[in-house]
């Protein structure tokens, strides 16, 4: 691929990237209006009971979608307009960060596959920018050295791309548990259903990105080459 399609990639991608962040705020927003009877952290609560589960904490946490499920603290952390929110999108969010916990307990195979690479993405993430750099500026005396650099970045762009279905699945589970429990109806359950699509966009043009940086530096190898 040359040069000027992976910028005109990289360029897509930043605008989808404002779309996708700009239409996930106003319906987040607009379903934040439509009441439900539960709070987050009640709908949160009675998910993981349905599912036999009562070692994990439901704690509020600062921040606007700052929401995520930490399996090593076992903590499901909502931001508090979810915690204590009565809105289909407080529910959808609530009952997502569940199905990871669900996702966890059951041993859902793509989350143990993304989980056992969080250590290798933790350390690749550290120190690729100054792998990278060492491989540009000592190209000539030591070019395996940029190709390091590539291979660790590619860890991080398969990272991103096995949180897709991760999330996909998590938000299935949400809404599947959502309308079995009565919390949302035929009304409001695609509510539920496209503020969690929108969400899960923001992990597609986020594989999409580390993909077209990828694609980039690799054409820096092509050239110099």
């Amino acid at each position: 691929m040359s040069t000027g399609m992976i910028w005109f990639l990289t360029i897509v991608v930043m605008v989808l990237s404002m779309i996708v962040q700009s239409v996930l705020k106003n319906r987040f927003a607009k379903y934040s209006e439509v009441p439900v009877s539960l709070t987050g952290a009640e709908v949160a609560k009675i998910m993981l009971q349905a599912h036999g589960i009562h070692d994990v904490q439901i704690m509020s946490v600062d921040g606007s979608l700052t929401d995520h499920y930490n399996p090593q603290t076992k903590t499901v952390n909502l931001s508090k307009d979810v915690y204590y929110g009565r809105s289909v999108a407080a529910a959808a969010v609530a009952a997502h960060e569940c199905g990871h916990v669900v996702q966890h307990a059951t041993g859902y195979v793509p989350l143990k596959m993304r989980t056992a690479l969080v250590p290798v993405v933790s350390f690749a993430s550290n120190i690729i920018s100054w792998v990278l750099l060492g491989g540009l500026l000592f190209y000539q005396i030591f070019p395996s050295l940029l190709w390091i650099a590539i291979a660790l970045f590619a860890i991080t762009t398969l990272f991103s791309f096995m949180t897709l279905p991760v999330e996909i699945n998590a938000s299935a589970r949400a809404v599947k548990w959502l309308e079995g429990a009565g919390v949302v109806n035929y009304e409001t359950k695609p509510m539920a259903v496209d503020a969690l699509k929108w969400a899960a966009y923001t992990y597609v043009i986020a594989a999409l990105g580390s993909l077209a940086t990828l694609l980039y530096y690799l054409s820096l190898v092509t050239r110099r080459n």
